[in-house]
């Protein structure tokens, strides 16, 4: 028996069982928490060409280098959207580019990983997507772009499952062990890390555990009222937010017992 699971999917069960149960066993659709515009798209794809495709013979790139890959991303953008995304990039270019001695090339950019966990005789396919993947002298620093314009504060508990996550899938498919996952906000330019110790892979192999237990045996899916509750999309159908929750929509996948695949 093999399960998908990713960092989207482990946050997701950590805030509330309920809630998992809702969106990835009933399928019922809903609001997604973090959502991507066409600007934010674009700055990514912009970045993973600029690291990319970097010839590396000088040790670092002139602007007019990044304003080319700018140019190949930003055509379907409004004049605004073009205007403030190249005052992101020049204000990235300044802090993370020019001032560096050398432009270090990166492991990879825009890359997606897979790792295996065995819970409870289920076999969990780990699986997690990063915009830059550096190396350090002893391991490697996992990067990741955010570009909305008031970017959420990652809780604490859920960056140390997304750190998790990394760490045992990077270490299956690099060998070598992730030491740093860093968050670089884009309008401000400020970088946020946070530095990865072997408890990370503890936390989440514990979380894995628990889902692996509600899959197998328990199916109780007990909601876990916080303050997520007030943005939850499935608040309606709830019984601890609600005494009398309206009933599941008719598009809603039928209970089943176990499944074989759950689909991201």
């Amino acid at each position: 028996m093999t399960y998908p699971i990713s960092a989207a999917k482990l946050q997701t069960y950590y805030r509330c069982p309920l809630a998992y149960y809702f969106r990835y066993e009933r399928r019922i659709p809903g609001a997604a928490f973090y959502s991507s515009a066409a600007l934010g798209t674009s700055l990514h794809q912009a970045l993973a060409k600029i690291y990319y495709e970097w010839h590396y013979h000088d040790p670092i790139p002139q602007w007019e280098w990044l304003e080319h890959c700018w140019n190949q991303y930003s055509n379907d953008l409004t004049d605004n959207q073009v205007v403030e995304g190249r005052s992101i990039l020049q204000r990235y270019y300044e802090h993370f580019i020019r001032s560096q001695s050398a432009l270090r090339r990166p492991l990879a950019v825009e890359g997606r990983i897979q790792g295996k966990l065995q819970v409870e005789n289920l076999e969990f396919v780990l699986s997690g997507r990063y915009d830059r993947l550096d190396y350090l002298e002893d391991g490697l620093e996992l990067i990741d772009y955010k570009s909305s314009k008031e970017p959420e504060p990652p809780l604490s508990d859920e960056i140390d499952l997304q750190v998790g996550l990394y760490y045992l899938a990077l270490e299956q498919r690099y060998r070598r062990t992730l030491k740093r996952l860093s968050i670089i906000y884009l309008r401000t330019s400020d970088k946020v890390t946070y530095e990865v110790t072997p408890d990370h892979q503890q936390q989440v192999r514990e979380v894995i555990s628990d889902l692996a237990v509600q899959l197998r045996y328990d199916r109780q899916w007990t909601p876990f009222p916080g303050e997520q509750c007030d943005r939850c999309a499935y608040a309606r159908y709830c019984p601890a937010m609600r005494a009398d929750p309206d009933p599941l929509p008719e598009a809603a996948k039928p209970e089943a017992g176990l499944q074989l695949v759950l689909s991201l």
